[in-house]
């Protein structure tokens, strides 16, 4: 590994000549397989100047600096490449925001009563489903969350609500998608995890949405119409948009 430390540069071509030489310097040790560089969050000219080289950002260390400043952390791996679109794109994809993105199901019985999980880990309930993994499509987490949590085996309908999350107790912003479940022909099947999920109930809608928090609950309310209408809601925070 190789570390790049800069100072007192001025102007983006001689920092982009001196970083290139110093990375291209680096990587001549055949043994060097990691070239990084550290950066203050606020020194923009640097952190293009990184971005122009390719450097990917690999994480922020948050007051790391002696004026409790966040540091950046950049490194490039060796065979990375560090031109054209494919490296605008990979390093875009470590610098630019992500959200997390979380499906849920609404899933009601018979008697048109809403499945709703009590978890382990807070005290209002959910509605089946929970946080996207990387790579993975939102239908697949929903589905997987769902026979992970219940072991319950869906097929999943048609996205009902897209809302967006305001932060919230030390989340940041989210992106929560409902999908049409359907109806279960068999409510006593369902079988909590025991890790995650305590208990399974079936309860009407004002009752299932009584054990909610505020945003869910409109959430809940949000799905129902949009499984009676035929059509996709956009909400934010709980609120229908539009």
């Amino acid at each position: 590994m190789a570390r790049i430390e800069l100072s007192g540069v001025a102007g983006d071509a001689e920092l982009d000549a001196l970083l290139s030489q110093a990375r291209d310097a680096a990587f001549a040790d055949p043994s060097v397989r990691r070239v990084e560089a550290l950066t203050s969050s606020e020194d923009w000219p640097l952190r293009r100047a990184l971005h122009r080289a390719g450097f990917r950002l690999d994480g922020i260390l948050r007051g790391r600096l002696p004026d409790g400043g966040d540091q950046c952390h950049y490194a490039l791996l060796r065979g990375e490449t560090t031109e054209g679109r494919h490296a605008f794109t990979a390093v875009m994809n470590t610098v630019t925001p992500r959200k997390r993105v979380i499906a849920h199901l609404l899933l009601t019985d018979d008697q048109g009563r809403v499945c709703v999980l009590e978890t382990t880990f807070k005290p209002d309930f959910e509605l089946p489903g929970g946080i996207v993994e990387p790579g993975e499509s939102p239908r697949e987490a929903v589905r997987r969350e769902s026979e992970e949590e219940v072991s319950l085996r869906v097929e999943v309908g048609p996205l009902l609500v897209v809302d967006w999350l305001a932060p919230y107790l030390g989340w940041e912003d989210a992106v929560e998608l409902v999908f049409d479940g359907g109806t279960c022909a068999d409510p006593a099947a369902l079988i909590p995890d025991g890790r995650e999920i305590r208990a399974a109930s079936w309860l009407p809608p004002e009752q299932a949405m009584a054990t909610m928090a505020p945003y869910a609950q409109g959430r809940l309310r949000a799905a129902l119409a949009a499984r009676g209408s035929g059509r996709t809601l956009y909400l934010e925070a709980g609120q229908q948009i539009g």
